[in-house]
């Protein structure tokens, strides 16, 4: 045999071993897959039991562990804003039994402070769950109906308005920015969560909140709390008389705030195949759409791949927000 002939059976050999491996690697991930999962799963939750994102993930844990035929256990690990969590979540196993359920904070923690994880290299996304919006919301103590109405008494109040805010929180960037665009003269009051900053608003000693609907619904609608903007992309159907921050001039303010699951980086595309399929199931359940408008949220659905877009997308945008409005964090 000459040297031709020994270098193409060489390829021959080498593509034919090249193509045993790729289905043995095909064969083990399926093999994964089917296997996955045969024990109980960990969410960890970077929120304190009870909060709106805690109340959710618990929402979804539910019927998902039913579809996995595992139980699923929620982890709260709240602390750092998000990121002690979040942390926790990027440095597990990444073998499909840690996931993360975690809000914007993934993408804006990072532009406000130093982080100890990368919101894209550190995680595989698999799935986002759901989408609402902040409200641009007063005392209905106050003289005005009207945004345009309440910038202007601002200004001929000045420093006699109070806005109250958690720090290191994305409300906080909505407000400043809201100041920024419009020029209201507003204090802004920091206070340690937002249920901590209620009583004083219920009471009269804070005039205005950036809240989500998902905890201010029953407020608004009992008349104790009045929304002059949202700033979702069109007007909510729980809240149909609020205008858009759009509506009003102010398209800058058109953000919203997300949630989704997420594995460590490294976890099997094909476990996170199967769970981003088993979690678009359940969104797309009555059952659970008409749990989670209750709450103020919108289930949102899409492949893994969309998901990883979205975030890579939200980073510069939410950089951007923190850069402009002028915040300080620590």
């Amino acid at each position: 045999m000459n040297d031709e002939n020994r270098a193409v059976t060489a390829r021959r050999k080498a593509l034919a071993a090249a193509a045993a491996l790729a289905l043995i690697v095909a064969a083990s991930g399926a093999a994964i897959a089917q296997a996955y999962p045969n024990r109980p799963i960990r969410i960890i939750a970077p929120y304190t039991p009870g909060s709106p994102n805690d109340v959710m993930v618990r929402l979804l844990a539910q019927p998902l562990q039913a579809k996995l035929g595992q139980p699923i256990v929620i982890d709260n690990r709240p602390g750092g804003g998000t990121s002690i969590g979040t942390k926790a979540a990027a440095i597990a196993a990444p073998d499909g039994y840690t996931l993360l359920y975690v809000s914007s904070s993934l993408v804006i923690d990072p532009a406000m402070k130093k982080v100890d994880y990368d919101p894209l290299k550190d995680f595989a996304p698999i799935a986002t769950v759901s989408t609402t919006s902040w409200l641009l919301a007063v005392s209905p103590t106050l003289p005005v109906k009207t945004l345009s109405q309440f910038v202007a008494y601002t200004k001929a109040n000045p420093g006699k308005v109070t806005l109250a805010y958690t720090q290191g929180t994305a409300a906080v960037l909505v407000g400043e920015k809201f100041k920024l665009l419009t020029g209201a003269d507003i204090l802004s009051v920091p206070y340690k969560g937002g249920a901590a900053a209620m009583p004083d608003f219920l009471g009269g000693r804070i005039q205005m909140l950036i809240p989500t609907p998902s905890t201010t619904l029953p407020l608004i609608r009992d008349g104790r709390m009045l929304a002059l903007a949202i700033t979702s992309p069109s007007r909510s159907p729980n809240l149909p008389d609020v205008p858009t921050a759009r509506e009003v001039g102010l398209p800058e303010l058109t953000l919203e705030f997300w949630a989704g699951i997420l594995a460590p980086a490294g976890t099997p595309a094909e476990i996170v195949g199967k769970l981003n399929a088993a979690i678009n199931e359940v969104l797309q359940s009555a059952e659970m759409k008409t749990s989670m408008d209750k709450l103020g949220f919108e289930a949102k659905i899409g492949s893994s791949q969309a998901f990883a877009a979205f975030i890579a997308e939200e980073i510069p945008r939410w950089a951007e927000i923190v850069k402009s409005s002028g915040v300080k964090f620590d």
